[in-house]
């Protein structure tokens, strides 16, 4: 081996020109970590020579262009079938990265085909193809054509390698994988940690193979709503990475943005951003500015400001990564998709129902050329159009939505998937608003069936549900019904979620809803109050769950016939909502009517009718004609013009 310098430091020194100070330090001849490196590189390396070590290389630093290019010539250039299987593996993985699935699984059979004619039936070339095609039709939502391909692949391992062989960790972690995907989580965790313990006994400590394990494990978990398992899984993987890799290197920017996901989900925002940013600071230093890489961070990023309401800066990140997207990807990547379905998303919670389904139907149209009909991101979107209806008040048009998500899922995932338990409880919803309490009972109890069965016990999902169940029995009148499921609600999320958590504050103003139905006043204001606290320490000021608390506390003070009380909540609300939502959302239009409604009880029915001309000028210019609150608004309006006759 010639000379070998461990890098200690590399320090920018000159901004403008990009010139950086290296610090470099010999090593010794005996330097254990050094030959455990060089020696698994070695293994690694596979015995390839020449252009096909270069090919190897062009792949794993993400040069899939020029990798295409020269896997093409050398497959134009050899006779040899062994040499043309090869190269068409690796076409297959260039295009699966390009995201041409087409392509991918194209090259991917072309291969097969050749090694099943000139190889023995169980030669280990067989089993890489096997797990490339079952990457591939993963990635396409065939789990169960994937599931078969990886099992292929395990078998030939099983028969031909020792035990604790690293392609046998590899496929365990392929099959770990389809699991998840799947929904099956505990299947999937037996897989990863089978592939886990095989490199525990076979690799170094810091190896980064571990760390990927490691990060699939906290993958698993944060699904499975485990969230401090989650973390604490993730964290190994970064502990390993930032031992073993440069501190710029890539996989640290994975970690990190895993670490961000698993703190978005636990409600701490402020650790969330700090860990994408971390991530985007790596990718800006690394990569080049146009990199998909960035346009992930990017949107991760948009993620948490738009869970914490605000909507311009999410909106802003994520349009950032449309922008790269579409200079670096073809106009159809499936990735692409996913950014316009974030920027509906927003325009959704912005009240812009128009512009969210416009982005939700461009994401659409990409995944109708790209994915096959029954793929489950499809269901996704159909159920993300589903709920936009839902608001706009076209009830036929949401539940076709919803009902077109539960058949693919239907089709395509073991029917106790936790997805189709969100397509229920989103079918549930539309009943709901329809007032149809009963219908909806049915479709969140099915809901919650699924998730008793696949999810643990205090998973938040199963909050939710308790919720929306709770909700219903509230609208049947069944009170102490409704004040069961909130509880239970409210229960899981104390145990599986930090105190100060968004949703808590949520099942705080559940139940005091209940409460304030009943006429048990002084516990609907404790409630309320306590969500209010919640939210206050958690989230920005002018975050749209406030102005909902305010509401709440208002309708109640109203109720109490408090109200200078009531209508000092009711203003705060509005002054939130005039800032964050546009001027046509309905939520403006719920506090417009509040306001309308304490000043007819009020009796200042001049004051009553102005509130209410606003509320029905913005229904009609935001919700379809046969929205019925429209009518309702429109009755109120005769009541009280009727109430000012009289008073004349």
């Amino acid at each position: 081996m010639g000379t070998v310098f461990r890098v200690c430091a590399i320090k920018l020194m000159d901004n403008k020109n990009q010139v950086y100070q290296v610090e470099l330090q010999l090593t010794s001849d005996d330097d254990k970590q050094l030959r455990s490196l060089t020696d698994r590189i070695r293994e690694e390396a596979g015995g390839l020579i020449g252009w096909q070590r270069l090919g190897k290389l062009l792949i794993k630093t993400g040069q899939f262009n020029k990798a295409e290019e020269l896997y093409n010539i050398l497959l134009e250039q050899t006779s040899d079938q062994g040499e043309k299987a090869v190269f068409y593996n690796q076409l297959g993985l260039i295009h699966f990265n390009q995201g041409d699935n087409e392509k991918a699984m194209q090259s991917y059979e072309q291969g097969l085909k050749i090694h099943e004619q000139t190889l023995p039936s169980d030669h280990p070339n067989l089993a890489t193809l096997y797990n490339n095609i079952g990457l591939m039709y993963d990635n396409m939502g065939e789990h169960l054509k994937a599931l078969s391909s990886h099992e292929k692949a395990l078998e030939l391992y099983q028969t031909t390698l020792p035990l604790n062989h690293s392609d046998l960790a590899t496929s365990y972690s392929n099959i770990g994988s389809v699991y998840d995907h799947m929904g099956e989580y505990v299947k999937a965790l037996s897989y990863y940690e089978q592939a886990l313990e095989i490199q525990q006994k076979t690799l170094p400590s810091n190896h980064p193979s571990m760390a990927n394990s490691y990060n699939n494990i906290g993958l698993v978990y944060d699904h499975m709503g485990e969230y401090l398992k989650a973390l604490s899984s993730h964290e190994k993987a970064l502990e390993i990475r930032q031992k073993t890799l440069l501190s710029n290197h890539p996989s640290l920017a994975t970690s990190y943005n895993n670490i961000g996901l698993v703190y978005d989900n636990l409600g701490e925002y402020s650790e969330a951003l700090s860990s994408h940013e971390k991530a985007l600071e790596i990718h800006e230093k690394t990569l080049p500015s146009n990199h998909p890489s960035l346009a992930t961070s990017f949107n991760n990023i948009g993620l948490v400001y738009d869970h914490m309401g605000e909507y311009s800066k999410a909106l802003s990140y994520y349009e950032k990564a449309v922008e790269i997207q579409q200079k670096t990807l073809r106009l159809n990547h499936p990735s692409l998709a996913t950014s316009y379905s974030n920027i509906g998303s927003v325009y959704d919670n912005m009240g812009e129902y128009v512009k969210a389904l416009s982005y939700y139907e461009q994401a659409l149209e990409i995944q109708q050329k790209t994915l096959s009909s029954n793929h489950p991101d499809f269901a996704t979107l159909y159920n993300n159009i589903g709920s936009v209806y839902n608001k706009m008040g076209d009830y036929s048009k949401a539940l076709s939505s919803h009902e077109k998500a539960v058949e693919i899922q239907q089709k395509t995932l073991s029917l106790n998937h936790p997805s189709l338990a969100t397509s229920y409880n989103n079918i549930g919803l539309v009943y709901d608003h329809m007032g149809e309490y009963s219908k909806a009972l049915s479709f969140h109890e099915k809901a919650l069936e699924i998730q008793r069965e696949t999810l643990p016990s205090n998973h938040p999902d199963l909050a939710q549900s308790y919720n929306n169940i709770g909700m219903a029995y509230d609208n049947l009148g069944e009170y102490s019904e409704a004040l069961s499921s909130h509880e239970k609600a409210l229960e899981i999320r104390q145990k599986a979620l930090p105190s100060n958590h968004p949703s808590l504050a949520t099942s705080f103003n559940d139940i005091g809803l209940v409460y304030s139905k009943m006429g048990e006043y002084s516990k609907a204001l404790s409630l309320y109050e306590k969500a209010l606290e919640i939210q206050q320490k958690n989230l920005p000021s002018n975050h749209s769950h406030l102005a909902a608390s305010y509401n709440n506390i208002a309708s109640l003070y109203k109720n109490m016939e408090e109200y200078s009380k009531a209508l000092s909540f009711y203003e705060k609300a509005v002054e939130i909502q005039q800032k964050t939502l546009s001027s046509d959302h309905p939520d403006v239009a719920i506090s417009y009517n509040n306001i309308a409604s304490l000043y007819k009880n009020m009796e200042e029915y001049s004051k009553a009718l102005s509130y209410y001309e606003l509320a029905l000028d913005i229904k009609q210019r935001a919700l379809p004609t046969t929205h019925p609150s429209i009518k309702k608004v429109k009755e109120r309006i005769e009541i009280v013009k009727e109430e000012m006759k009289k008073k004349k």
